[in-house]
Order: C-alpha cells, then sequence, then structure tokens
C-alpha cells in the first residue's frame, strides 16, 4: 500500500476543509470523506485482507488520519457557526425590554397548599392523619353513618355507582367507621381526600377534596369542637372572622351545626359542617355510646382555597392553565 498518497489524500482534506464556507457543503465534504463510499472508508475495509503485521501498522495509521478529518471538519463547523453568529448579531436588532430564556421554576397546586396547611395545624394539635378507601361499599359510606335507605343522596343522580353496592365515596365519613371498626379508643384522627358527587358548576365539581375530623373520648364535648375550629380557621385564613354556628342537620351528627364566617362585605357564607356524632353511629361500631362522646367535621378544601386566594370558578382547579397556577409560587 503506498504510504505516500494515503498522506497526500490527508493533506489535501486538509486544504479542501479550511477553504469550506457553508454548513451545507461542510456535510457533503464530511459525507466524501469519512463516509460508508469515501476513500478513506474504502481503504479501511481492505485491512482484514493484510498480513498481521501490516494490520497493525495501517490500523493506527488509518485511524489516526480518519480521527484528524474528523477533527478538522468539526474545528471548521464551529468556525463557520461562529462567523455566522457574528454575522447575525450585527444585522439583528435586539429589544433588550423581552424576557430572556429560562427554566421555568414549578409551583405547588394550591389544593395541595391547602392540604399541607390543614395537615400540618391538625397535626400539631395531635391529630393523627389518615387516608382512606376512595371506592367503597354502601355499607361504609351510608348504612354506619345513619343515612336512611330513602335518603337523595342514595341517588344514581347524585352517586356514581359501579354496582348495587359499590361506589365512589361521596365524603370522607367512611373512614369515621373504619377507624372505629379498629376500637382502638381514645380516638382522635383526621383523613384527608378525594370524594365523588355527580354535579358540576362553577362551585362544584365531580371530583373534589375533603378533610373529615373525628374525636372520640370519654370527656368530649361541643365547646371542644367550637375551639377547635375557630382556630382553625384562624390560622388557614390568617384573620380573625366573626363565626357563627348555626344549626342544621347531619344523619350522623346530632347536635348538627354548620358554620358561617362574616365575609367583608357583611355577608356570612357557610364553610364547613360539624356536630356531635349520633348515638347511631356509636352504637353501629359497638360502642358505648353512654361512657363514650364523639364530635366530628367536615371541610372542603376547594371551597375554603376559593375563599382564601378569592377565586370564583371552582372548576380552574383542574384545568391545568399555566397562568393560574404559576400565581402560587
Amino acid at each position: 500500500m503506498n504510504e505516500k498518497k494515503i498522506f497526500k489524500f490527508f493533506e489535501l482534506t486538509k486544504i479542501i476543509i479550511k477553504n469550506v464556507n457553508s454548513l451545507h457543503k461542510l456535510n457533503i465534504i464530511k459525507k466524501r470523506f469519512l463516509g460508508k463510499d469515501s476513500y478513506l472508508h474504502n481503504k479501511i475495509n481492505k485491512i482484514k485482507f493484510f498480513k498481521k503485521k501490516n494490520k497493525i501498522i495501517y490500523g493506527k495509521l488509518f485511524n489516526k488520519i480518519f480521527f484528524n478529518v474528523k477533527k478538522n471538519i468539526f474545528a471548521r463547523k464551529k468556525y463557520i457557526n461562529e462567523k455566522l453568529r457574528k454575522r447575525f448579531l450585527k444585522k439583528k436588532f435586539f429589544d433588550v425590554s423581552i424576557p430572556g430564556r429560562r427554566n421555568l421554576r414549578g409551583s405547588i397546586h394550591p389544593i395541595n397548599k391547602s392540604i399541607n396547611k390543614i395537615e400540618n395545624f391538625f397535626y400539631n394539635i395531635g391529630f393523627n392523619i389518615v387516608s382512606g378507601n376512595e371506592i367503597e361499599n354502601e355499607y361504609y359510606n351510608f348504612d354506619a353513618l345513619n343515612i336512611s335507605k330513602n335518603h337523595p343522596a342514595r341517588d344514581f343522580n347524585d352517586t356514581f355507582w359501579i354496582d348495587k353496592n359499590i361506589l365512589l365515596r361521596t365524603q370522607t365519613s367512611n373512614m369515621q367507621i373504619h377507624i372505629m371498626k379498629s376500637k382502638q379508643l381514645p380516638i382522635k384522627v383526621v383523613s384527608i381526600g378525594k370524594v365523588y358527587r355527580n354535579d358540576n358548576d362553577i362551585t362544584h365539581t365531580p371530583m373534589f377534596h375533603q378533610v373529615e375530623g373525628l374525636i372520640i373520648n370519654k370527656k368530649i364535648n361541643f365547646s371542644n369542637l367550637k375551639w377547635i375550629i375557630k382556630n382553625f380557621l384562624k390560622y388557614f385564613f390568617k384573620h380573625d372572622f366573626s363565626i357563627r354556628f348555626r344549626s342544621s342537620y347531619f344523619p350522623f351528627t346530632t347536635l348538627s351545626t354548620e358554620v358561617d364566617i362574616k365575609k367583608d362585605d357583611g355577608k356570612w357564607l357557610e364553610v364547613l359542617g360539624c356536630g356531635m356524632v349520633h348515638p347511631n353511629v356509636l352504637r353501629n361500631m359497638k360502642i358505648d355510646y353512654k361512657k363514650y362522646i364523639g364530635c366530628a367535621f367536615g371541610i372542603g378544601i376547594e371551597r375554603l382555597t376559593m375563599l382564601r386566594y378569592g377565586i370564583s370558578d371552582v372548576r380552574i382547579f383542574f384545568e391545568n392553565n399555566l397562568n393560574f397556577l404559576n400565581q402560587f409560587k
């Protein structure tokens, strides 16, 4: 094999590459010098027919030339790109007021912010945080909670039924029954999670989040429940609202109340429901209702979050609108 011819080829490639002034032409040259049908590639393919000694000599030689040609092409490409960049900068007008390119920082969803804040409050006053089943049966979601067979919440118009007995839970109150069945008294728990109801408008979505709180002990009264609710609302909103407890009805509590806060415009707005656990619920769980007393509360997280941030349409929480979500960094 003629080594002079090989070196002459290499010197020629350096001259040709050095005189190329466009990326398009450089790509053509690269294919011609380093491609599968190139002179150099054909020479490398013939090495397998050489004697062992020549294989080592010419193998090293061709590899060295191959990588040097590749290195020269890369250097020329870098030179051409820099030249084009400088030419572009001379001609291009830049508006320095345009925001620069940057990696956008993510944010915590406002619902998750509220959940973290709620968990922090109740954990710090001694509640255990538990999670529960989103797919539930009729017993835990309705029967054991003293909800009658003809209650409208059981209708297909209100509840997502999977079959005659299985449904998507309509409230986190189902966790009251799971916890009480364990009979590990006393009980002081908060359950936070998704619930499902067949409703959809600016203040309701088919899926939303609730907080369910339950205390069962020997010395519990409504004053304890009021203290918890008042301090929670003050903590959550960072504002000392006027609060009122208004008589209401829930099948699983008696007495039952809804809690309203007084807004800046003087109007009252309902924010949650609470009450003393109904004796029938304790009786269903074989808990001595004459010895143990319970109180419970249920809070809609979306409603509190809407009030906290001044949001009027609950559906925006689930639209993945980055302009909205980026406000909560």
